[in-house]
């Protein structure tokens, strides 16, 4: 375990991954979020099968014991990058990004209904103060003025809410799927499945995109491989409890970004609410490595000393 090297992994896919958003939402007035998902997708596969090559992992990462499975994880985690997407078109990155980090909060829930997860009074109190965060973030949203930029901002919010809830729904799918699948299976049939699901928006109104928005998507997708080889690293070189607060440095991100690239300020409501929505995921990450750290005495102390 090399937990510095693991943190330096993270934070680069988090910092490729919100690239990667901007990229999108400077295409997203002109390109369809459908089409958005085609080229994330289909561009990553390249990335992400000459990386099991390099690795010699091909033939383990094409290899599957639940097909079944892949296929409702890609269903869902292509609604979520479609709305998301969408999303972009209509609200400030900062505040996508604060309002996607719902999906870890939604996580929780979802897994206590769908698998049968013990969820206790702090869980569920962290959920709630993280749910309140993300409130205070939609509120200004959720007031629709006359005008059809409220009405507008009013979609956008509710696409990125719907987004994470789909996010939340593909990581119940990923723990299911973690029990019989190696990781490089998962994200390799993820970006296959998403690909092929995204063809289905073709009659929707797809574009011919400038040769400038098909470089943005292009490179969009050659990032998205790129972040997913990244968030496998680190979560090869740390333990996972110890990395996953840092995903929460997109927030960094994404305000630098959004203030000197499209010059978007964020608001006192926005920024508050992030301020919650983030405590209560690092409480969430807490409260769970306390968990595992007891559950691992606890076979410790089971196993026969020899």
């Amino acid at each position: 375990m090399r937990p510095l090297r693991g943190i330096a992994f993270k934070l680069g896919s988090v910092l490729v991954f919100i690239v990667m958003s901007s990229l999108i939402k400077a295409t997203a007035q002109h390109v369809p979020a459908g089409q958005a998902v085609f080229f994330r997708s289909f561009f990553a596969i390249p990335v992400i099968v000459g990386w099991l090559a390099v690795q010699r992992e091909l033939a383990t990462g094409l290899r599957t014991a639940n097909p079944l499975g892949h296929v409702w994880r890609g269903v869902a985690g292509t609604m979520a990058m479609g709305l998301g997407f969408a999303g972009l078109g209509y609200l400030p990155l900062p505040e996508v990004t604060a309002i996607g980090y719902a999906a870890p909060l939604l996580t929780v829930i979802f897994a206590a209904m769908f698998l049968g997860e013990e969820v206790r009074a702090f869980r569920i109190s962290a959920v709630a103060l993280g749910m309140v965060g993300v409130l205070i973030v939609l509120a200004p949203r959720l007031s629709i003025d006359p005008g059809s930029a409220g009405i507008a901002e009013t979609l956008g919010a509710m696409l990125v809410l719907g987004g994470a809830v789909f996010a939340a729904l593909a990581q119940v799918f990923v723990r299911r799927l973690v029990q019989t699948e190696v990781t490089a299976a998962i994200v390799f049939y993820f970006s296959l499945t998403a690909t092929l699901l995204s063809l289905v928006t073709l009659p929707f109104g797809w574009v011919w995109p400038t040769p400038a928005e098909a470089a943005l998507l292009v490179t969009a997708g050659l990032l998205g491989g790129v972040g997913q080889i990244l968030l496998t690293s680190s979560y090869r070189e740390a333990d996972a409890s110890l990395v996953a607060p840092f995903d929460y440095a997109s927030m960094l991100f994404a305000l630098g970004i959004g203030y000197f690239v499209f010059a978007e300020v964020p608001t006192l409501p926005m920024l508050a609410g992030a301020a919650l929505i983030v405590t209560a995921g690092i409480l969430i990450i807490w409260r769970e490595r306390r968990l595992g750290l007891e559950r691992a005495r606890q076979r410790k102390a089971m196993t026969p000393q020899g």
